[in-house]
């Protein structure tokens, strides 16, 4: 098993380390690093990477890849794990999506090392980091004021990936293409097989999606080998696959009031919410137009018209099925404090 290089550093097998990887500079001239975190079995294995904020408001994996290195039953049996807990280490100081060029860094891939702020970032971050990996889980949160149920994207064309979508065990998995420029795109392209995991809201921690993303990475350490399953057994999470999904607009502008919450199961017809005037006149309401499971929605109770307000996943099972096991991961889940 190979000593391996992660800028100017070297982590032999058995090793463990808390490293900081310059990126840039402030105007200041104060440096900019990323946090990395990498350990090593001393039996070959694996190498995995995790990472969050790459959009620097979504903070639930932050929050997860913190928990995940810190709990005392946390060792693995082979292989490697590298954690990037701030990818993009601006947007996390000033609390935004972006970086201070204004661009999405997960439309920067692969980056130039002398290309924009973002393109150096995005460079520095896959040729350190992913280049070295067999497999990655990319932590995001829903966008700002919009919330999403605890879900895995992924390309399940590729029948290694959805194996470890189907192990990852939260109960919705979107088939995801992938979009140009993205971290995912970029990965695949090094031979990087990546999920996508999308849960709760930006700049928000909500305990549920933090358990639930703590889990099921354990779970896909456990089935790539490099952790030992869990004596104690517990009821399995069953995944059922999206075949589609559609966010359904505003067709008038005012004050929302919801009639449904992440995870229920929506029936054709049903009124998801209704837009007033402020003198409390229902203007227009929301429907669906088809079945199916509410994955994601806008939180804030103010709407403009053609604005997305609710992500409705589609599925060949039955939604109410799909509805139980929701209900039933949030059970499994929420109790469990000592992680």
């Amino acid at each position: 098993m190979a000593i391996l290089s992660i800028g100017e550093f070297d982590i032999a097998p058995g090793e463990t380390k808390k490293i900081e990887l310059p990126v840039a500079k402030l105007y200041t001239g104060a440096d900019v690093s990323l946090p990395v975190y990498i350990t090593r079995a001393k039996k070959d294995g694996p190498t995995i990477f995790i990472s969050a904020a790459v959009h620097g408001d979504e903070l639930n994996g932050v929050e997860i890849i913190r928990r995940l290195i810190n709990q005392k039953n946390f060792k693995l049996t082979k292989g490697t794990l590298i954690a990037v807990p701030l990818v993009n280490v601006y947007g996390v100081v000033n609390q935004s999506r972006y970086m201070p060029d204004r661009r999405d860094l997960n439309r920067c891939f692969p980056g130039s090392a002398k290309g924009s702020l973002a393109g150096r970032v995005a460079y520095t971050f896959l040729n350190q980091i992913v280049k070295h990996c067999d497999y990655g889980i990319d932590l995001h949160t829903g966008a700002i004021h919009r919330s999403n149920l605890p879900q895995i994207r992924a390309d399940l064309s590729d029948v290694e990936t959805k194996e470890l979508a189907q192990a990852f065990g939260v109960p919705v998995i979107l088939n995801s293409s992938i979009i140009d420029g993205s971290l995912r795109e970029a990965a695949e392209k090094h031979q990087t097989k990546v999920l996508l995991y999308e849960a709760g809201e930006a700049l928000r921690f909500d305990d549920f999606s933090i358990l639930a993303g703590i889990k099921g990475i354990t779970n896909v350490l456990q089935h790539l080998g490099m952790m030992r399953k869990s004596s104690t057994r517990k009821k399995a999470i069953t995944p059922f696959v999206a075949n589609g999904s559609q966010w359904l607009r505003a067709n008038a502008s005012g004050i929302v009031n919801n009639h449904f919450k992440l995870g229920d199961q929506i029936k054709k017809g049903d009124t998801l919410a209704d837009i007033g005037s402020p003198y409390g006149d229902i203007i227009d309401s929301v429907t669906a137009n088809r079945a199916g499971i509410l994955i994601g929605q806008q939180n804030i109770p103010l709407v403009q018209e053609g604005e997305a307000m609710f992500h409705i996943a589609y599925f060949t099972e039955d939604d109410e099925d799909i509805a139980e096991e929701i209900e039933n991961a949030q059970d499994t889940l929420l109790p469990e404090t000592d992680v």
